[in-house]
């Protein structure tokens, strides 16, 4: 079934970098599973240093999750646009990532469990 969304808690503990830096470590992370795509680690926004993200204007829609707004990943070397994403009113099926950070993992970001 499209669509179909599985949230559970990430065993472990996961970390994510970028330009050299560690951005945040959680023991707290979730697994999204969405039918069709990879999972997914989001971060307790409380985990990560958001002194390295400033938010963007962009905005997307999932018809499952609702409204995303993103996040660049600004580090002493260069400026990662719109890597990070959180739904800030996630719709109530998958109210358990309100409070929390993905992030695209193809621009010099690694998430890594450790």
């Amino acid at each position: 079934m499209a669509g179909q969304i599985t949230i559970r808690k990430a065993e472990g503990t996961w970390t994510v970098r970028a330009g050299g830096a560690v951005l945040g470590e959680s023991q707290n992370a979730l697994e999204l599973i969405e039918d069709g795509y990879p999972p997914v680690i989001y971060f307790p926004r409380a985990d990560i240093a958001m002194a390295f993200l400033d938010q963007t204007d962009k905005v997307t829609n999932c018809p499952y999750k609702g409204d995303a707004t993103y996040f660049s990943v600004v580090t002493k070397s260069q400026t990662l646009s719109n890597t990070v994403w959180t739904y800030e009113t996630p719709l109530d099926s998958v109210a358990r990532i309100k409070d929390h950070l993905a992030f695209y993992t193809s621009e010099g970001v690694a998430v890594e469990q450790i």
